[in-house]
């Protein structure tokens, strides 16, 4: 009953053709994920993210005299990381409570306090003193080279006057700069004021990998995961990607 050599020979042939088609994928599938770790790799290796753009490094508007510095989470000063870890809790830690995650005050630590962690910090233009900031890392998520918020906090007499905004433009501007696809956030859905700044001031559109877009964890997830394209974002995304 053996298969005629001839038919035996065509299957080998088609079983061949499958398998180098399956390992030409998984070479390109590779060499994709290497091109988006080496951008993300070569953002994190910059000095300054922000030196190319030093106009964004001062902020005179609405009566303030504010000066950005952006810097790595090694570079950052004890006092001002222990300001910034302050600040979180003060302005975040009820929010916290009302979800299921709770306030987990060594865990927030350990977050600002990461080697991948970099900042950007608003200082009084007089004394120096920081009065807002912001916590973000370059990193992968789902595949794609993307820019991480993960904190964006302000001293109460520092809102309201277009500070907030200002960072928000410097993280998509430094996403661009360094070629990641998107700049990426969450936001406790309660948290009504911050997902109506996010939404609407600075048009970022939920995430695809957001739970009430993924459904992975049913409606009544506390958070939303909000994204904004960058230029290289979108070229991506009108090209079919």
């Amino acid at each position: 009953d053996a298969l005629p050599i001839w038919v035996a020979a065509a299957m080998m042939g088609r079983k061949s053709s499958r398998a180098k088609e399956k390992k030409q994928k998984r070479m390109e599938e590779r060499a994709a994920m290497d091109a988006v770790c080496a951008k993300v790799e070569a953002a994190n290796k910059l000095d300054d993210p922000l030196a190319a753009f030093p106009v964004f490094k001062k902020y005179d508007r609405n009566g303030m005299n504010v000066l950005i510095e952006c810097k790595r989470v090694a570079d950052l000063d004890v006092c001002t990381l222990a300001w910034a870890m302050e600040l979180t809790r003060s302005n975040m830690q009820s929010m916290y409570e009302q979800s299921e995650w709770g306030w987990k005050d060594r865990e927030k630590k350990e977050e600002l306090s990461d080697e991948r962690a970099w900042y950007l910090v608003a200082r009084d233009g007089a004394g120096r003193s920081p009065l807002a900031f912001s916590h973000f890392r370059f990193d992968v998520e789902c595949g794609e080279e993307v820019l991480y918020c993960y904190e964006v906090q302000l001293e109460s007499q520092v809102r309201r006057k277009g500070l907030g905004k200002f960072l928000m433009q410097i993280l998509q501007l430094l996403a661009n700069s360094t070629q990641m696809k998107k700049v990426m956030l969450t936001v406790f859905k309660h948290n009504l004021g911050a997902y109506q700044f996010f939404r609407e001031a600075m048009q970022f559109d939920v995430d695809d990998t957001s739970p009430s877009v993924s459904g992975c964890c049913g409606d009544d997830c506390c958070y939303e995961i909000l994204s904004r394209k960058t230029k290289h974002g979108e070229t991506q995304h009108s090209h079919g990607g």
